[in-house]
Order: structure tokens, then sequence, then C-alpha cells
């Protein structure tokens, strides 16, 4: 993993990502010690496939998990400009 490059207040700042990376360090790399590279690589699999996108509600997606906001968007009709209805 690679820190962030951008700033604080820059247009270039992505606060999900941010605060995605935070949740991962928090909740999984700091409770654990890693034998080997692909021991991590594993915790890290499984903590986004099974945890972090079915479960985990987030305040970005009105405390949607990342996979139902998917599904519930997925649900909704397509407007003839091409978007989804809000």
């Amino acid at each position: 993993m690679r820190p962030s490059t951008g700033r604080t207040g820059m247009c270039f700042d992505n606060a999900i990502t941010e605060s995605f990376f935070a949740s991962l360090e928090c909740e999984l790399i700091d409770r654990r010690t890693f034998r080997t590279r692909s021991e991590a690589e594993r915790a890290v699999f499984a903590y986004i496939e099974g945890f972090y996108n079915p479960r985990r509600r987030h305040s970005a997606n009105g405390q949607l998990s990342p996979a139902e906001y998917e599904r519930r968007q997925a649900l909704k009709p397509i407007q003839e400009d091409g978007y989804a209805a809000a």
C-alpha cells in the first residue's frame, strides 16, 4: 500500500478512499501481525470481500453496505438522460 499523495483541502482529495484505508488499517492491519506478504494479501481480500463490501455500513451510502447500495442502484429505472432516477 502507498500513502495518499494529496493534501487536505485539495481538489484531488478523495475522502471516501481515505476513509476506506483508515478503516482497513484500524480494523485489520493494526490488530494483526502477518508473517508473509501472501498472508497479508489474503487477509485484506477476506476483509474487503467478506466484511467491508457485503456487511459494513457506510455514511456515504446512507448507512448501507456497498453491496446493498449497488443492488439498490441497479433496481432504479434509467431515465432518458442515461442516469438512474434519484
